[in-house]
């Protein structure tokens, strides 16, 4: 049985969207890559069908992985979270202690996390010392190059 992942409404609408792109789309491209294979002969020397099998092998993995995460998601309640304290789906203005730089971002869940986009998952070792962290504490992270200091100076939805 698979963990219980929180999506906000965005995530949840683009793992749909992927899901239904590979049962609508991929998933009959793929047979018909087999059947154009087939009928090109003999199956026992014929490279092309043995790869496009694997293709559709790899494809029903990955619908049959989505497809578990999609039962296991749950939608998270907005009007339920707390504001003064850095929480999924928070957005918070954070400064290194020791070099002055300023940074933003979004606290996540871990399937939707992107650092272009600003969005840090809450299981990333920043993400987890910021949970819970309210505006004026410093949190003391460690990281691979050793503990960053950030005060938290500012939080949002």
């Amino acid at each position: 049985m698979s963990a219980v992942s929180y999506y906000t409404a965005e995530g949840l609408k683009k793992l749909r969207e992927e899901l239904d792109y590979l049962k609508s789309v991929a998933r009959p491209k793929a047979s018909q890559d087999i059947a154009d294979a087939r009928d090109k002969g003999d199956l026992s020397e014929n490279a092309e069908y043995d790869a496009a099998k694997e293709a559709q092998g790899l494809l029903e993995m990955r619908i049959a992985k989505l497809e578990e995460v999609h039962s296991n998601a749950r939608l998270i309640d907005e009007s339920q979270l707390d504001m003064s304290k850095a929480l999924v789906l928070s957005n918070v203005k954070i400064k290194n202690q020791s070099n002055g730089l300023e940074m933003k971002y979004t606290l996540v869940a871990e399937s939707e996390a992107d650092l272009k986009t600003g969005k840090i998952s809450v299981t990333s070792p920043i993400g987890r010392g910021l949970l819970g962290k309210s505006v004026g504490d410093v949190a003391e992270i460690t990281v691979p190059n050793g503990v960053l200091k950030f005060e938290v100076l500012e939080i949002s939805r």
